[in-house]
């Protein structure tokens, strides 16, 4: 893998020259980064992991409101920002992710499950802060829209040549991978020598810095936070239903049990009432 990263990254700097030399206009995305009301610590961690990692995004205050999501087109044009990611808290326990294509759309809604930041991890791996990360993909995105979701991590995560607190290296790279239908994240450093040989022949290798985190798509709007359906996840069940669930099986449980002891108590009663009273009985003895 370390081979095809490589390749990738002298892929990614001919273009660039190419360009350069052709004259095509540059690709000035950038990226709208803010949260809701109620984010915990570790939300705002991770939120400050992924701008480290992407130069080119601008974060702002929080969004005070939830149900107007049409007022994050107006700050991303106030921005001058093509894209927009918004970090939705629900309940200070839930986490969802909104990466949307400013003004006109397509906008996903995922929802994030576990999370790790930087400082949870203590990987020994690290990068220069401000470098171009490459954004690859595994060979499971088929489908349409797993391209349409691919097509709009790449907006978002690439980081264009042109941005200004852009450094020109190329060392880390940023994966997406699909499992059980949800896109597991992970960020890797690319080591070009061992560290214990510096002085001996390259060995390219891999070592993940992190952040990590697992998205589950829950839906996909032709429109920029809203607008009409283009795909909906029938499997998913939002996290306050399985609380519920668990609780109400809890719930279950506890009244079987109850029910139990009042029937065992009933029994023994009448067992107590069904027993012919002997003459020798402590009652009738020291009466």
């Amino acid at each position: 893998m370390s081979k095809a990263v490589l390749a990738a990254a002298e892929k990614t700097k001919s273009k660039d020259k190419a360009g350069a030399s052709e004259g095509v206009k540059p690709r000035k995305d950038k990226v709208l980064m803010l949260s809701s009301r109620g984010v915990t610590q570790r939300m705002r961690h991770l939120m400050r992991d992924l701008e480290a990692l992407l130069p080119h995004v601008k974060r702002d205050s929080k969004l005070d409101t939830k149900s107007s999501l049409h007022l994050l087109n107006e700050l991303a044009d106030l921005h001058s920002c093509s894209n927009t990611l918004y970090f939705e808290a629900r309940r200070h326990e839930d986490l969802y992710l909104w990466l949307s294509r400013s003004p006109n759309g397509p906008s996903v809604k995922c929802h994030v499950q576990n999370l790790h930041t930087m400082d949870e991890l203590k990987m020994t791996g690290n990068c220069l802060k401000g470098s171009r990360g490459l954004v690859c993909f595994d060979g499971s995105w088929e489908g349409e829209h797993w391209s349409l979701m691919k097509e709009m991590f790449t907006h978002v995560f690439s980081v264009p040549k042109t941005s200004r607190k852009l450094k020109p290296f190329i060392d880390h790279i940023l994966l997406f991978s699909l499992l059980d239908n949800k896109i597991w994240f992970r960020n890797y450093q690319i080591i070009e020598k061992d560290p214990l040989t510096p002085s001996g022949p390259p060995q390219s290798s891999l070592v993940e810095i992190g952040p990590r985190f697992v998205l589950t798509p829950i839906k996909i709007f032709e429109g920029s936070f809203g607008g009409p359906t283009l795909f909906s996840n029938s499997e998913f069940i939002t996290p306050a239903a399985m609380r519920a669930s668990v609780k109400r099986i809890a719930g279950e449980k506890y009244r079987v049990r109850k029910e139990g002891e009042k029937d065992r108590e009933e029994r023994r009663k009448r067992v107590r009432e069904d027993v012919e009273e002997d003459e020798l009985a402590r009652k009738k003895v020291f009466a």
